[in-house]
């Protein structure tokens, strides 16, 4: 799909209830009736927790709009992006879709979403100030915020008593072979480390900075963690079936598969932060899902208002409960531990950038990840020449 405290080994299946933070009550007021139809996109996967929990939204939705169509369109995710910009420039598309804010700089940038800014005017008091701003670009709206995301370390805790808390924990665990450690071999699982190592990745005029420290020793760092014996995966599919038959005993990975790993582990499965470093704490990247508009749309006010429904207290409480999605709106009572430990790590990571600078930081570091595990390069050298190829890319 792409975002802190743990729950306690010793944690009950149900920790004390508590309110998302950054949120209040939300007004009582009804929202008005719906009518018309709506085409709608998602790539939350076929069966999945968020699936069931989409449609049990959308049910209630239909069942208080009894004038209103919704025909929901499931997309690969993989896809979702580029086929929503290429059918909307042509003037097409769906009515809306709902997903993270990885391309939301860009797609406003190509004129590819509807500033919502004025419909949504005084609509969103109390939520997520993360996930408000994560919804804009140059302080303009163009989504609806519906939850944040950012990645976490899963654990079974019946192989693991206590989750490590630091980097050094967490390699001699992996040395030892008491913990059996999976990570995803991308640039966005791993960039929470570069941050415990005391790595910033740009300075407020939006050059890259990741070549004056901390980067380097993350880099090595997951050198380390290689020649210790976790395993990197190209295919998190497989990452996650490893998981989930025992295979791994711990991974870093997002909310979204809350309910998939509750099937397999049960009240085995905890969450824990990706260990803070010898310099801070963990920063991965916090990301905001929520729903866009299409400026084609037959009726923007019809699918802004859909939206608003979608994201109300009653409709977030589903997606917290039932797909462990960490509220944008106010108002939603978090019981589960787990999904509480997503909601620290979401809310002491790193908010997603928007901007031009940011989206050249990708290719570069990615492939500066993959110099680094799979031919044993120098970590000093790949930072500094990736560094160097996303400021020539921002022109700076």
């Amino acid at each position: 799909a792409a975002c802190s405290s743990p729950a306690a080994s010793t944690a009950p299946s149900a920790a004390p209830a508590s309110v998302a933070p950054e949120s209040v009550a939300p007004g009582s007021e009804a929202p008005a009736a719906l009518s018309g139809e709506l085409t709608l996109w998602h790539s939350y996967g076929s069966g999945g927790g968020e699936t069931g929990a989409l449609n049990k939204v959308l049910e209630t939705v239909r069942a208080a709009n009894p004038d209103l169509k919704v025909t929901v369109v499931e997309q690969p995710f993989s896809d979702i992006f580029k086929k929503w910009q290429t059918d909307v420039l042509a003037g097409g598309g769906p009515d809306m879709f709902i997903a993270p804010n990885d391309e939301l700089f860009n797609q406003t940038d190509a004129g590819a979403l509807l500033d919502i800014t004025d419909k949504v005017s005084g609509k969103l008091e109390g939520f997520s100030q993360v996930a408000v701003d994560g919804s804009q670009v140059g302080g303009k709206f163009h989504m609806v915020p519906e939850s944040l995301k950012a990645v976490a370390m899963w654990y079974d805790k019946s192989a693991i008593a206590t989750p490590p808390d630091s980097t050094d924990a967490l390699l001699a665990g992996v040395k030892d072979g008491s913990i059996k450690l999976g990570l995803n071999q991308g640039i966005y699982h791993m960039f929470g480390f570069t941050g415990a190592f005391g790595g910033t990745l740009m300075d407020d005029a939006g050059k890259c900075t990741a070549d004056q420290g901390g980067f380097a020793d993350a880099f090595k760092y997951f050198q380390d963690l290689k020649a210790g014996g976790a395993k990197y995966y190209t295919d998190g599919n497989a990452m996650k079936q490893d998981f989930q038959n025992g295979k791994l005993n711990a991974v870093v990975d997002g909310p979204w598969q809350t309910a998939d790993f509750k099937t397999a582990l049960g009240d085995k499965l905890a969450v824990a932060p990706i260990p803070k470093g010898p310099a801070d704490d963990a920063n991965p990247f916090t990301g905001t899902d929520g729903w866009y508009i299409n400026p084609n749309a037959a009726d923007v006010d019809l699918a802004v208002n859909f939206a608003l429904q979608m994201v109300s207290t009653p409709s977030e409480q589903v997606f917290t409960d039932e797909a462990g999605h960490v509220p944008a709106a106010p108002g939603v009572t978090i019981n589960d531990p787990i999904v509480q430990g997503f909601a620290d790590a979401a809310a002491n990571g790193l908010p997603r950038p928007q901007s031009k600078q940011f989206g050249n930081f990708w290719t570069p570091f990615g492939d500066a990840l993959n110099q680094v595990l799979d031919k044993n390069a120098d970590p000093t050298a790949t930072v500094a020449n990736a560094c160097k190829l996303m400021n020539e890319a921002s022109g700076l």
